[in-house]
């Protein structure tokens, strides 16, 4: 209705335009502010884990903490090390900044409500998700420091390790559904949600996004004991919210995707089906970070070389066994799409 409105009054190219703006905005604006309030229940969950209260100050219930730290960043300082490459050290943070909020173009709320739906949407996360890196390389080239170089690199192998098995174990997801259009993944689990019968795979999935998204128990790049921040170190005021707010949207990114693959995306549980799709969407998001914010209460960080072995020694041949047997298993139960 309000795009042939638009169509109608604007002309047909530049309503068009205006609706997707209208679009972009609708999915950009309530994303930041689930950024900002994610900070909010990471340090109330890790205060209650801990027997704490946790921020409770500003606000009722501390809800206004999110608003008064981002206007304390935003009041801070801005400076340049000495001899940084200025223009390379004020890009890295808006490179990861952007490529984790264009990520949410191919993510389906619910049936029909996706940005852009086309058939590679798989595909376009991959290489998304890929490009991550090149924000973080920059900061630690650019930074010209040897710490936030060091973790720099340190990411990037990181990344890179992990990438190669959630790229295998996204296509058990992709034999079984068969295709790479997000949204048709998702009707294919109507009878059935991956998770059960892929449930090894989901298990290496979350623990490889942990690893992708750079959090604990796998934060090797932002360990304070020995890299004082990481690649982060010398940014202050925007730029380092920048980076900030790129983390933790990569965070609600990954958890959307594992909610596509392996929980039904926006399909109801135990048929309660009266309750609007992009609800039970957002609920399983927030299920997924509530696991990642666990996972930092209770476990201790990896050493550097445990975490290339796990990933290259343990993840790498599991995936790769997977995608031989669910291939192995579909093809001679006949139920390997055409």
């Amino acid at each position: 209705m309000i795009e042939a409105f638009l169509t109608e009054n604007l002309g047909a190219e530049f309503g068009a335009f205006i609706w997707l703006c209208v679009k972009i905005i609708a999915i950009i604006l309530p994303l930041l502010i689930a950024v900002a309030y994610l900070t909010l229940m990471e340090r109330k969950v890790i205060a209650a884990m801990q027997l704490r209260k946790g921020p409770s100050v500003v606000g009722p219930f501390g809800l206004l903490q999110p608003l008064a730290d981002g206007l304390k960043v935003m009041s801070k300082e801005f400076i340049f090390p000495e001899n940084a490459n200025k223009i390379l050290f004020i890009l890295a943070p808006i490179i990861t900044f952007t490529l984790a909020m264009i990520g949410w173009a191919v993510i389906p709320f619910d049936t029909g409500m996706v940005l852009a739906n086309i058939n590679i949407g798989v595909l376009y996360l991959l290489a998304i998700s890929s490009l991550g890196v090149y924000g973080i390389i920059i900061a630690g080239w650019a930074s010209n420091s040897k710490y936030p170089f060091l973790g720099a690199i340190r990411s990037a192998a990181q990344m890179v390790s992990y990438e190669v098995s959630i790229g295998l174990i996204i296509v058990t997801v992709l034999l079984c559904a068969g295709s790479l259009n997000l949204s048709e993944i998702v009707l294919a689990q109507q009878g059935l949600w991956y998770v059960f019968p892929l449930f090894p795979m989901f298990i290496l999935f979350f623990i490889s996004v942990l690893a992708e998204t750079n959090r604990h128990p796998f934060d090797l790049p932002e360990a304070e004991a020995e890299l004082v921040a990481g690649y982060n170190v010398e940014y202050s005021s925007i730029t380092f919210a920048m980076f900030f707010l790129g983390e933790y949207a990569n965070m609600i990114l990954m958890s959307a995707i594992t909610t596509i693959l392996f929980l039904g995306g926006w399909l109801a549980p135990f048929g309660l089906d009266f309750i609007p799709g992009i609800i039970w969407f957002a609920l399983k998001i927030v299920l997924c970070l509530f696991v990642f914010i666990w996972a930092r209460a209770t476990l201790p960080r990896y050493r550097y070389d445990q975490l290339m072995r796990l990933g290259w020694k343990v993840f790498l041949p599991i995936s790769l066994a997977g995608v031989v047997i669910v291939a192995g298993v579909l093809l001679y139960m006949g139920w390997l799409p055409q």
